[in-house]
Protein backbone atom coordinates (compact mmCIF):
# COMPACT_ATOMS: atom_id res chain seq x y z
CA UNK A 1 0.00 0.00 0.00
CA UNK A 2 1.53 3.66 -0.87
CA UNK A 3 1.91 6.32 1.42
CA UNK A 4 -0.66 9.00 1.47
CA UNK A 5 -0.21 12.83 1.98
CA UNK A 6 -1.55 14.00 4.53
CA UNK A 7 -5.01 15.91 3.77
CA UNK A 8 -8.25 16.27 5.76
CA UNK A 9 -12.08 16.24 5.13
CA UNK A 10 -13.71 17.06 7.26
CA UNK A 11 -17.83 16.97 8.14
CA UNK A 12 -19.78 19.37 10.42
CA UNK A 13 -18.88 17.94 13.52
CA UNK A 14 -14.60 18.00 12.49
CA UNK A 15 -15.03 14.69 12.42
CA UNK A 16 -12.72 13.29 9.37
CA UNK A 17 -14.37 11.65 6.66
CA UNK A 18 -11.17 10.49 4.96
CA UNK A 19 -11.25 6.72 4.85
CA UNK A 20 -7.65 5.27 6.45
CA UNK A 21 -7.14 2.23 4.51
CA UNK A 22 -9.94 -0.22 3.32
CA UNK A 23 -12.93 -2.69 5.47
CA UNK A 24 -10.25 -5.69 4.32
CA UNK A 25 -7.18 -3.80 6.01
CA UNK A 26 -8.40 -0.20 7.98
CA UNK A 27 -5.22 0.68 8.16
CA UNK A 28 -3.54 3.66 5.97
CA UNK A 29 0.22 5.54 6.18
CA UNK A 30 1.45 8.84 5.85
CA UNK A 31 4.00 10.94 5.29
CA UNK A 32 4.14 14.59 4.86
CA UNK A 33 6.65 17.58 5.62
CA UNK A 34 5.43 20.80 7.45
CA UNK A 35 6.48 24.07 8.31
CA UNK A 36 5.72 26.82 10.79
CA UNK A 37 3.39 28.79 8.45
CA UNK A 38 0.09 28.71 9.38
CA UNK A 39 -1.36 26.76 6.33
CA UNK A 40 0.92 23.88 7.48
CA UNK A 41 -0.93 23.69 10.90
CA UNK A 42 -2.73 20.65 10.96
CA UNK A 43 -6.31 21.66 12.27
CA UNK A 44 -8.44 20.35 15.24
CA UNK A 45 -10.20 17.17 14.06
CA UNK A 46 -11.03 13.69 15.42
CA UNK A 47 -11.40 9.95 13.79
CA UNK A 48 -12.75 6.80 15.09
CA UNK A 49 -9.06 5.34 14.11
CA UNK A 50 -6.40 5.64 16.94
CA UNK A 51 -3.38 7.55 15.67
CA UNK A 52 0.13 7.06 15.72
CA UNK A 53 2.83 10.10 14.71
CA UNK A 54 6.22 9.99 14.42
CA UNK A 55 9.34 12.21 13.17
CA UNK A 56 11.68 11.39 10.81
CA UNK A 57 12.74 15.44 11.70
CA UNK A 58 12.21 17.59 13.46
CA UNK A 59 9.51 18.95 16.35
CA UNK A 60 6.15 19.04 16.29
CA UNK A 61 3.57 20.79 19.37
CA UNK A 62 0.60 18.50 19.46
CA UNK A 63 -2.65 19.28 21.67
CA UNK A 64 -5.69 17.70 22.80
CA UNK A 65 -8.54 18.86 24.93
CA UNK A 66 -6.36 17.73 28.13
CA UNK A 67 -2.67 17.84 27.35
CA UNK A 68 -0.59 19.45 24.80
CA UNK A 69 3.04 18.10 24.25
CA UNK A 70 6.21 18.23 21.96
CA UNK A 71 7.06 15.28 19.64
CA UNK A 72 10.50 15.06 18.93
CA UNK A 73 12.56 12.83 16.83
CA UNK A 74 12.85 9.16 18.52
CA UNK A 75 9.36 9.27 20.20
CA UNK A 76 6.27 8.48 19.10
CA UNK A 77 3.07 10.05 20.07
CA UNK A 78 -0.51 7.96 20.32
CA UNK A 79 -3.63 9.95 19.99
CA UNK A 80 -6.96 8.14 20.89
CA UNK A 81 -10.06 6.91 18.97
CA UNK A 82 -12.62 9.92 19.00
CA UNK A 83 -10.19 12.26 20.58
CA UNK A 84 -10.11 15.89 18.87
CA UNK A 85 -6.42 16.73 18.43
CA UNK A 86 -4.22 19.93 16.39
CA UNK A 87 -0.84 19.63 15.60
CA UNK A 88 1.61 22.37 14.28
CA UNK A 89 5.57 22.44 13.14
CA UNK A 90 8.11 23.66 15.01
CA UNK A 91 10.36 25.43 12.49
CA UNK A 92 10.38 22.49 10.04
CA UNK A 93 9.38 19.00 10.55
CA UNK A 94 8.90 15.48 8.46
CA UNK A 95 5.84 13.56 9.72
CA UNK A 96 5.34 9.81 9.40
CA UNK A 97 1.90 8.30 11.02
CA UNK A 98 -0.04 4.89 10.77
CA UNK A 99 -4.13 6.00 11.24
CA UNK A 100 -6.23 2.29 12.34
CA UNK A 101 -9.23 0.92 13.83
CA UNK A 102 -8.76 -0.81 16.32
CA UNK A 103 -10.59 -3.68 14.87
CA UNK A 104 -7.49 -4.53 13.00
CA UNK A 105 -6.35 -5.50 16.07
CA UNK A 106 -9.43 -7.24 17.52
CA UNK A 107 -10.24 -9.34 14.78
CA UNK A 108 -14.46 -9.77 15.41
CA UNK A 109 -15.67 -7.51 17.98
CA UNK A 110 -16.68 -10.85 20.73
CA UNK A 111 -12.92 -11.31 20.27
CA UNK A 112 -10.99 -11.50 23.67
CA UNK A 113 -8.93 -8.42 22.22
CA UNK A 114 -11.48 -6.53 21.84
CA UNK A 115 -13.33 -7.42 25.29
CA UNK A 116 -10.08 -7.49 27.20
CA UNK A 117 -8.11 -4.67 26.14
CA UNK A 118 -8.84 -2.31 22.45
CA UNK A 119 -12.35 -1.93 23.93
CA UNK A 120 -11.42 -1.04 27.73
CA UNK A 121 -8.37 1.45 25.69
CA UNK A 122 -10.39 2.83 23.71
CA UNK A 123 -12.65 4.18 26.35
CA UNK A 124 -10.13 5.20 28.72
CA UNK A 125 -10.31 8.38 29.38
CA UNK A 126 -6.70 8.56 30.82
CA UNK A 127 -5.72 8.09 27.05
CA UNK A 128 -6.33 10.46 25.07
CA UNK A 129 -2.95 11.75 23.87
CA UNK A 130 0.26 10.06 25.10
CA UNK A 131 4.02 10.27 24.05
CA UNK A 132 5.33 6.81 24.44
CA UNK A 133 9.52 7.09 24.92
CA UNK A 134 10.64 3.47 25.37
CA UNK A 135 13.67 2.73 21.62
CA UNK A 136 11.42 -0.73 21.38
CA UNK A 137 8.16 1.71 20.31
CA UNK A 138 9.81 3.48 18.17
CA UNK A 139 11.36 0.22 16.33
CA UNK A 140 7.93 -1.40 16.29
CA UNK A 141 6.16 1.56 14.64
CA UNK A 142 9.27 2.20 12.04
CA UNK A 143 8.71 -1.66 10.90
CA UNK A 144 4.83 -1.28 10.26
CA UNK A 145 5.25 2.01 8.36
CA UNK A 146 8.09 0.83 6.25
CA UNK A 147 6.25 -3.03 5.81
CA UNK A 148 3.28 -0.62 4.92
CA UNK A 149 5.00 2.18 2.47
CA UNK A 150 7.24 -1.02 0.52
CA UNK A 151 4.29 -3.38 -0.13
CA UNK A 152 6.44 -6.30 0.65
CA UNK A 153 5.14 -9.43 0.55
CA UNK A 154 2.85 -10.24 3.57
CA UNK A 155 2.97 -6.38 4.58
CA UNK A 156 -0.42 -6.97 6.50
CA UNK A 157 0.66 -9.39 8.83
CA UNK A 158 4.12 -7.08 9.73
CA UNK A 159 1.69 -3.95 10.44
CA UNK A 160 -0.79 -5.66 12.49
CA UNK A 161 1.96 -7.52 14.64
CA UNK A 162 3.79 -3.89 15.29
CA UNK A 163 0.74 -2.42 16.14
CA UNK A 164 -0.23 -5.04 18.14
CA UNK A 165 2.80 -4.87 20.00
CA UNK A 166 2.19 -1.00 20.74
CA UNK A 167 -1.46 -1.45 21.68
CA UNK A 168 -0.71 -3.79 24.28
CA UNK A 169 2.48 -1.38 25.49
CA UNK A 170 -0.43 1.16 25.75
CA UNK A 171 -2.63 -1.23 27.39
CA UNK A 172 0.42 -2.08 30.06
CA UNK A 173 0.46 1.58 30.65
CA UNK A 174 -2.92 2.67 31.19
CA UNK A 175 -4.00 -1.03 32.61
CA UNK A 176 -4.91 0.87 36.18
CA UNK A 177 -7.17 3.35 34.70
CA UNK A 178 -8.59 0.97 31.98
CA UNK A 179 -12.55 0.14 32.43
CA UNK A 180 -14.23 -2.52 30.91
CA UNK A 181 -17.38 -0.59 30.83
CA UNK A 182 -17.37 1.53 28.80
CA UNK A 183 -18.31 5.57 30.07
CA UNK A 184 -19.85 8.31 28.36
CA UNK A 185 -18.14 10.40 26.10
CA UNK A 186 -16.00 13.06 28.03
CA UNK A 187 -18.76 15.88 28.12
CA UNK A 188 -15.91 18.73 26.84
CA UNK A 189 -15.11 16.89 24.15
CA UNK A 190 -18.43 16.07 22.56
CA UNK A 191 -19.33 19.87 23.37
CA UNK A 192 -16.18 21.11 21.20
CA UNK A 193 -16.61 18.54 18.75
CA UNK A 194 -20.01 19.79 17.78
CA UNK A 195 -18.82 23.55 18.13
CA UNK A 196 -15.59 22.86 16.17
CA UNK A 197 -17.96 21.59 13.07
CA UNK A 198 -20.42 24.73 13.33
CA UNK A 199 -17.55 26.71 12.50
CA UNK A 200 -15.68 24.37 10.20
CA UNK A 201 -19.06 24.12 8.35
CA UNK A 202 -20.89 28.26 8.96
CA UNK A 203 -16.99 29.77 8.41
CA UNK A 204 -17.59 32.10 6.30
CA UNK A 205 -20.88 32.91 7.52
CA UNK A 206 -21.39 35.88 9.90
CA UNK A 207 -21.19 33.86 12.78
CA UNK A 208 -21.94 35.16 16.67
CA UNK A 209 -20.91 33.67 20.11
CA UNK A 210 -24.37 32.52 20.23
CA UNK A 211 -24.31 30.34 17.03
CA UNK A 212 -21.64 28.52 18.42
CA UNK A 213 -22.78 28.18 21.46
CA UNK A 214 -26.12 27.16 20.34
CA UNK A 215 -24.34 23.86 18.49
CA UNK A 216 -23.23 22.47 21.58
CA UNK A 217 -26.97 23.21 23.51
CA UNK A 218 -24.77 25.04 25.78
CA UNK A 219 -24.97 28.59 26.87
CA UNK A 220 -22.70 31.41 25.59
CA UNK A 221 -20.44 31.53 29.16
CA UNK A 222 -20.13 28.18 29.22
CA UNK A 223 -18.96 28.17 25.77
CA UNK A 224 -16.43 30.50 26.12
CA UNK A 225 -15.03 28.32 29.50
CA UNK A 226 -14.94 25.25 27.68
CA UNK A 227 -13.07 26.19 24.44
CA UNK A 228 -10.65 27.55 27.32
CA UNK A 229 -10.17 24.33 28.92
CA UNK A 230 -9.90 22.16 25.47
CA UNK A 231 -8.75 24.56 22.50
CA UNK A 232 -7.10 27.37 24.89
CA UNK A 233 -7.97 29.66 22.34
CA UNK A 234 -11.71 31.80 22.24
CA UNK A 235 -14.20 30.63 19.80
CA UNK A 236 -13.65 34.10 18.07
CA UNK A 237 -10.32 33.71 18.38
CA UNK A 238 -10.40 30.32 16.60
CA UNK A 239 -13.12 31.52 14.06
CA UNK A 240 -10.30 34.36 13.16
CA UNK A 241 -7.39 32.08 12.54
CA UNK A 242 -9.30 29.36 11.11
CA UNK A 243 -10.69 32.09 8.47
CA UNK A 244 -7.46 33.31 7.65
CA UNK A 245 -6.12 30.10 7.31
CA UNK A 246 -8.56 29.20 4.39
CA UNK A 247 -8.13 32.32 2.64
CA UNK A 248 -4.40 31.47 2.22
CA UNK A 249 -5.31 28.21 0.92
CA UNK A 250 -7.30 29.96 -1.84
CA UNK A 251 -4.90 32.40 -3.06
CA UNK A 252 -2.81 29.30 -3.26
CA UNK A 253 -5.33 26.64 -4.84
CA UNK A 254 -7.48 29.31 -6.79
CA UNK A 255 -4.51 31.99 -8.41
CA UNK A 256 -7.05 33.47 -10.02
CA UNK A 257 -9.08 34.72 -7.93
CA UNK A 258 -8.59 38.09 -6.34
CA UNK A 259 -7.59 39.08 -2.75
CA UNK A 260 -11.15 40.68 -2.45
CA UNK A 261 -12.98 37.35 -3.60
CA UNK A 262 -10.78 34.98 -1.07
CA UNK A 263 -11.44 37.75 1.51
CA UNK A 264 -15.08 36.59 0.43
CA UNK A 265 -14.82 33.62 0.63
CA UNK A 266 -13.09 33.07 4.07
CA UNK A 267 -15.87 35.68 6.17
CA UNK A 268 -14.37 38.41 5.84
CA UNK A 269 -16.62 41.87 5.39
CA UNK A 270 -13.73 43.69 3.66
CA UNK A 271 -10.63 42.99 1.79
CA UNK A 272 -8.67 45.80 3.84
CA UNK A 273 -9.75 44.22 6.91
CA UNK A 274 -9.11 40.26 5.00
CA UNK A 275 -5.01 42.00 4.70
CA UNK A 276 -4.74 43.42 8.22
CA UNK A 277 -5.91 40.15 9.99
CA UNK A 278 -3.62 37.81 7.14
CA UNK A 279 -0.76 40.23 7.89
CA UNK A 280 -0.93 39.55 11.89
CA UNK A 281 -0.95 36.00 10.87
CA UNK A 282 1.79 35.72 8.23
CA UNK A 283 3.58 38.89 8.66
CA UNK A 284 3.05 39.66 4.65
CA UNK A 285 0.10 40.87 2.84
CA UNK A 286 -2.18 38.20 0.92
CA UNK A 287 -0.49 39.11 -2.34
CA UNK A 288 3.24 38.81 -1.18
CA UNK A 289 2.16 35.70 0.08
CA UNK A 290 0.97 34.21 -2.61
CA UNK A 291 4.02 35.74 -4.90
CA UNK A 292 6.44 34.28 -2.64
CA UNK A 293 4.97 30.58 -2.80
CA UNK A 294 4.26 31.09 -6.77
CA UNK A 295 8.18 31.91 -6.82
CA UNK A 296 8.90 29.03 -4.20
CA UNK A 297 7.01 26.36 -6.51
CA UNK A 298 8.69 27.32 -9.54
CA UNK A 299 11.81 26.77 -8.06
CA UNK A 300 10.63 23.33 -7.03
CA UNK A 301 10.20 22.49 -10.40
CA UNK A 302 12.96 23.92 -11.79
CA UNK A 303 16.02 21.46 -12.32
CA UNK A 304 19.41 22.04 -10.83
CA UNK A 305 21.84 24.30 -11.65
CA UNK A 306 24.86 22.43 -13.95
CA UNK A 307 27.98 22.58 -11.80
CA UNK A 308 30.32 24.79 -12.57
Amino acid sequence: MALQQCGLNLSGTSRELQPHGSTEFPCAGYASRHTQRQEDDIPWHWHDEIELISLAEGQMNISTPSASFLLEKGRLAAINSGVPHAASAVGECSLRSLVFSPALICGSDDSVFARKYMRPLAACKAFSGVLLEEECVSRWFAAAHNALAQDVPGFEFTVRENLSRICLRLCERFAGQMDKRAPAMDRDDLRVKKMLGCIHENFSDNLSLRDVAGAAGISERECLRCFQRTIRLSPFQYLLKYRVMRGAETLLTDPASSVSEAASRCGFDSPSNFARIFKRFYHCTPREYRRANARRDDALTLPPAPEA
